[in-house]
């Protein structure tokens, strides 16, 4: 597959197309991604790294630090997204960049964010492979966590 199908919008894609490419299996993309999973150290690959909405909820409740990382397309950031203070919003495909890497705290967890939690958890063992032992991923998505927030919120943000 290549990195400019990867890349290309999904409204922009010939889906057939795609999926035909996505049906064949490319021995070079299985090496690599062997390489880079066979390398990470057994924490990463065992530590459960997900925030449900009881631990958010705790989290806020005792004013945990944190920041949430949005990693979704700005298309998608653009129809709804999270209006916490602390939050990051950088789109997936652009978050391991040098510059964007620079920007994520280090001293406080970083709850990464999508829209049903699949790629923040992708993301998510990806930063704490390059050294983000502080990442978690949000079970669930922005999806989850709307249904998580809900009336609990008001009464945990209001005390």
């Amino acid at each position: 597959m290549t990195p400019e199908l990867i890349k290309t919008r999904p409204c922009e894609i010939d889906h057939k197309g795609l999926l035909e490419v996505l049906k064949k299996y490319d021995p070079a993309l299985a090496k690599r991604f062997d390489d880079l999973f066979s390398q990470l150290p057994p924490q990463i690959k065992q530590t459960p790294c997900e925030v449900d909405g009881k631990k958010l909820l705790e989290m806020i409740k005792n004013k945990e630090p944190f920041v949430f990382l949005d990693i979704r397309t700005p298309q998608e950031m653009s129809i709804t997204g999270i209006t916490w203070k602390d939050t990051l919003r950088i789109p997936m495909h652009e978050l391991f960049k040098e510059e964007n890497l620079k920007k994520l705290p280090k001293d406080k967890k970083i709850i990464v964010v999508c829209h049903t939690g699949a790629r923040a958890a992708a993301v998510t063992l990806a930063l704490r492979a390059v050294g983000f032992m502080n990442a978690y991923s949000y079970k669930g998505g922005l999806a989850e966590l709307a249904k998580d927030a809900g009336r609990n919120t008001v009464n945990v943000i209001g005390q």
